[in-house]
């Protein structure tokens, strides 16, 4: 139930905002749900509608609502969590952006994968076997798995149980999406095994090999990474000579 904004702290439609806010968090609405419109929120609240107006722009940018013409105003598909909420695009140098999103998934992911193999329930198991399966016959057919690959890691976040981590998941897609810009000649068969190896651990719940499987698939990224700046920088070198 809403009550009339009070209170002296921040603007007044920032108030709003945490007001609103609070309403989608109260009433449980969830993504695609729509708002009461901005006539009833204006007079729930006992302000004006265009205070109600810019209190909605603050969660238009907060990436928590969207504006849709002539239908109304309604809960994102992920709340609060924007589409490139590190401002990775604004990096030019995308091997030392890899190579770092790398040392930040070496942080997070041996660890997911643990909780994985703790939490991860039977169907989830069993659709993160599917995906691996699924990267393995591409890998196979020397097919890009990119996004099978992106899937199959956001599987294993999200089966940890941990409410933080659906905002966690954007440093984990983007640290696969930029590694995958980058040649992967060499890699393919490693992708079908530390991948089989990583799913075996999680469906056996064994916590250790999840981890360690995770880690050594990070290890050799990084590796490869190094292979490949190494030969580029060599490469430019030569061309240097001529």
């Amino acid at each position: 139930m809403f009550e009339a904004v009070v209170g002296n702290e921040g603007s007044l439609a920032e108030r709003v905002a945490d007001s609103v806010l609070q309403l989608i968090i109260d009433q449980n609405l969830t993504c695609g749900e729509k708002l009461p419109n901005e006539f009833e929120l204006a007079g729930k609240l006992h302000v004006g509608r265009g205070t109600v107006r810019e209190a909605v722009k603050l969660l238009v940018s907060r990436n928590v609502l969207e504006i849709r013409r002539g239908k109304g105003t309604f809960v994102t598909e992920k709340p609060g969590v924007a589409s490139d909420p590190l401002g990775l695009a604004f990096f030019r140098d995308k091997y030392k952006l890899a190579s770092d999103l790398i040392e930040i998934r070496l942080i997070l992911e041996p660890q997911i994968a643990a909780f994985a193999a703790q939490y991860a329930q039977e169907c989830e198991i069993q659709r993160m076997q599917e995906l691996s399966a699924e990267v393995e016959r591409l890998a196979t057919e020397n097919i890009d798995y990119s996004d099978i690959d992106i899937e199959l890691h956001t599987c294993i976040a999200q089966s940890t149980r941990n409410l933080v981590m659906p905002n966690l998941i954007p440093i984990i897609t983007s640290g696969i999406s930029i590694y995958n810009t980058f040649p992967r000649h060499s890699e393919r068969m490693n992708a079908i095994y530390v991948h089989r190896e990583i799913i075996d651990a999680i469906a056996k719940h064994n916590t250790n090999k999840a981890s360690d499987a995770m880690h050594k698939h990070l290890i050799y990224n990084r590796r490869n990474l190094e292979e490949i700046k190494n030969k580029f920088d060599s490469d430019i070198k030569q061309s240097d000579k001529f």
